[in-house]
């Protein structure tokens, strides 16, 4: 098996109708570790809209069991790319979701904007860091995956293609991205919870790290001091080696999935779909019937991610 084989396989693929397959592809075979990296930077990015931050600060989850809520999160929409749209599981992880999202007073706008985040991040991390970028295939293939999501969560004015979500994230972020308390709290939450996967000693580099790949506008709105320019060079120019070396390796002949990596600790004996997330009596963790009757109040998506720099193996391609 050929390095571009993978490749050669979703260009034979139609992105339109075959768009999850692609999607489960890319994201499992061609750039697992990069897509959970960027994934997780694409969550982190939305709490430097105040009105996400804010509101995801003051649910209190995330410095409560933000293990738990970075797990919830991957398993979830992970189980949506694993069984598809039309499977019972995927039906049951985006009923999870939704119940989630209902108890909140979340407009649409700020939806979009997330869902915004799915679909450029990733592809301008691959852009910068990955072995290869995306094809257009890809890029389709994750626009029209990311549509189907959206429309599953009752979202109105879905944009259609990948330029028109640049678009509507690059305007977003500039009308939109400030400082707020409650935002910095949860990106130091996420900070400190990327540095706890590692060892000790090397806690405080993770989160020095973290904050060198963030762009200008997004470091500005947490409040962060701009690292030394040798350093952020430094940062930059070994995740883009970490690219040429992967390019290097053999192409994937299973999947690599992000529940199997050594970020998600919270279930060492399973899960059941229907139980993650978050709860109205929030206590237990159960009474998943209680979800729809909940108050509505602010939070986006489970409040956890990842530091942009998180990451399962380095080296894996």
């Amino acid at each position: 098996m050929q390095r571009y084989n993978w490749l050669k396989t979703i260009q034979r693929m139609d992105p339109e109708t075959e768009f999850t397959e692609i999607y489960r592809i890319s994201s499992w075979y061609e750039f697992p570790w990069d897509t959970t990296q960027s994934l997780s930077f694409a969550l982190y990015r939305t709490y430097a809209v105040p009105s996400i931050g804010r509101l995801l600060a003051r649910t209190g989850e995330f410095t409560r069991r933000a293990q738990k809520r970075y797990d919830d999160t991957v398993l979830i929409l992970e189980a949506v790319v694993e069984h598809g749209f039309a499977s019972e599981q995927g039906r049951e992880a985006i009923r999870r979701m939704n119940r989630m999202h209902h108890r909140y007073d979340i407009s649409n706008e700020d939806f979009l904007y997330v869902l915004a985040t799915f679909v450029v991040v990733p592809k301008r991390w691959l852009d910068d860091y990955g072995w290869r970028p995306y094809s257009e295939h890809e890029v389709r293939a994750t626009t029209n995956y990311y549509r189907e999501l959206g429309r599953h969560m009752g979202l109105s004015d879905i944009p259609e293609t990948y330029d028109a979500f640049e678009r509507l994230l690059d305007g977003y972020e500039r009308a939109h991205f400030g400082h707020d308390r409650g935002g910095r709290e949860v990106s130091d939450a996420t900070l400190g919870l990327m540095a706890s996967w590692y060892p000790a000693p090397l806690r405080p580099s993770m989160r020095v790290s973290s904050i060198c790949l963030l762009d200008d506008p997004l470091r500005e709105a947490f409040g962060y001091s701009r690292p030394p320019a040798a350093l952020r060079y430094a940062v930059r120019s070994g995740m883009r080696l970490r690219g040429r070396l992967v390019r290097l390796l053999p192409p994937r002949r299973s999947p690599r999935l992000a529940r199997d990596g050594r970020q998600v600790r919270s279930y060492p004996g399973g899960y059941r779909i229907a139980e993650l997330g978050t709860f109205e009596d929030g206590a237990t963790g159960h009474g998943a019937s209680g979800d729809a009757a909940a108050p509505r109040g602010g939070c986006p998506f489970p409040p956890a991610a990842t530091g942009p720099a998180g990451g399962t193996d380095p080296a894996g391609g």
